[in-house]
This record gives structure tokens, sequence and C-alpha cells, in this order.
């Protein structure tokens, strides 16, 4: 068993299991893909919270791991090779489980790369967009006066939806019948939207019916149910 503690932020956040995945997270949409992917693969792991108000995120041992000082983060005491692996970047650990796995992600090259293709499009396109969306609509860029910020976001937003839908109209996920790292990484995302950020009335929710029906599916799934309460807050 490999010994954690030369990692630092094992001193701030301690293994108990430290033979098992080490994630540190905060339930948000990234931090959920992580949580999610977990408990969909059974992987044994540890979850420890990233206290945003206590910005732990900026701690010096939280830094050692992703001196991008972002959430996800996840240490995994048998990586390649038998050694200990540090990973941030909640698309790049998805594809990471995925492979380690061998679950979630198909094992035909043309439908591998193009899993990874809408992976790409959620890191991209609809983390971003809907993110900023959130910013002007609901957080501290509600209070602007000029509302063009926000509506760039909102049509940006739509158009995004709008592409999902049109993927959706004829399958139940991205890639058909089969659930894979796209759906995780995307309808977290989705579901912030309309809920977290209140603008499902805003960007006429309504009007992208089979993002609506597989957004259903995703949150039905146990695990997905699951994951999106980890870690727990205080």
């Amino acid at each position: 068993m490999n010994n954690l503690t030369a990692f630092p932020i094992t001193h701030k956040w301690p293994a108990t299991r430290p033979d098992q995945i080490q994630l540190y997270s905060l339930p948000t949409p990234n931090g959920v893909k992580v949580s999610i992917m977990l408990e969909e693969t059974g992987l044994p792991y540890e979850a420890h919270l990233v206290d945003f108000a206590s910005k732990d995120q900026f701690s010096a041992e939280f830094l050692s791991l992703n001196p991008n000082n972002k959430i996800p983060a996840l240490l995994d005491p048998n990586g390649p090779g038998g050694r200990p692996l540090a990973l941030f970047e909640s698309g790049a650990i998805l594809l990471y489980l995925a492979e380690k796995t061998g679950q979630l992600l198909p094992a035909d090259p043309a439908q591998r790369y193009e899993t990874i293709q809408w992976l790409m499009f959620q890191m991209g396109g609809i983390g971003p967009m809907f993110g900023q969306l959130g910013f002007f609509h609901k957080f501290a860029g509600k209070d602007y006066e000029d509302k063009r910020p926000r509506d760039r976001y909102v049509a940006e937003s739509q158009r995004l939806l709008g592409v999902l839908n049109a993927r959706l109209a004829t399958r139940s996920w991205i890639m058909g019948d089969t659930y894979t790292i796209a759906d995780i990484a995307i309808f977290p995302w989705v579901r912030n939207l309309v809920g977290s950020y209140n603008a499902g009335e805003l960007v006429g929710m309504q009007d992208f019916p089979w993002v609506l029906r597989s957004l259903g599916h995703f949150v039905a799934r146990p695990a997905v149910a699951r994951g999106l309460d980890i870690p727990k807050r205080s």
C-alpha cells in the first residue's frame, strides 16, 4: 500500500483509508461529475469537502494538488504502474476513471472519440456559458443595470440547449442507448441551470423537451442521486 503522507493535501484532509481514492470536492456541477462517476463505477473512495466559505481552495495544501485552485481534485493511491496519481480538471478525471475501470466510455475507437467530443462540448461550451448566465442572472451580475451581458449568455445557452435537444431527439443518451461520461459531464450543468440558477424560464426550457426528458432519466439514477450530495456540505 502506498503512503500518501508525501502529498501535502493529506495533511489538511487526512486519509482514513489511504488505500482508496481520495476526492477533494464540493457538490457543484463540476464537483458532482466525479462523485457521480465514482458512484456509478463502484470504486471505493473517500470524499473530502473543500469549503469555499473558508477559502480552502486557496490553501497551500490544496494548491499542492491543484495549482489552479478549482475543484474537483483527486488522488489515486493505485494509479498507473501501482504508483499514486494526482489529478485535477473534472474532464480529465472522468476520462481517467473510465479508462481505469473500463466503464462508461465505449471501447470502439470511433465511438470513444465521439464520446470525448461531447465531453469537450460540455467543458468548452455548456459549463462556461451556463456558469456566466448564472452569474449575471442570479449572483452579483443581477444588479447590473446593463442587461446585455446577461442576454448574451441567455442566447448562447439557448443555442447550446438547441444543439443538445437535436442530439437527444432520436436517442435516450448523448451516445444513443449507452450512458457514458458525456452524460455525466453534461446533465449536472443542465440541472444546475434549471435548479440553482433558477434560469429555466429565462432560457425557455419548455422548448427543449428532449433535454428535459434525458435530464429526468439522469437524476432518477440511484448513483446520480447519491453523487449529487457528495461531499456533504457542513
